[in-house]
């Protein structure tokens, strides 16, 4: 299985990461000890939202359109009682 997740950080609540990943729980884990290059200036995370598919392909290609601006706009638009102001 594989997980596209988006993450905001607790520190700078207008920081968001998109991912994807086999396991899930780990890779969180990895962003908040801070073994991520691109995180580790934010940490700690929340996970806010993930989403979860059968084959690698179709988690990459919605990982992609979340990390357009169309995909973080409709993102943040349906998650938009989930992510703390």
């Amino acid at each position: 299985m594989y997980f596209v997740y988006y993450l905001q950080s607790k520190i700078r609540p207008t920081q968001f990461y998109v991912g994807y990943t086999t396991k899930l729980d780990i890779r969180i884990s990895d962003h908040n000890k801070g073994l991520s290059a691109s995180t580790k200036p934010y940490r700690p995370w929340d996970l806010i939202f993930y989403e979860a598919y059968k084959d690698k392909k179709d988690a990459k290609r919605r990982e992609k359109y979340l990390k357009t601006t169309k995909g973080r706009k409709g993102l943040k638009l349906m998650l938009r009682y989930s992510i703390p102001k």
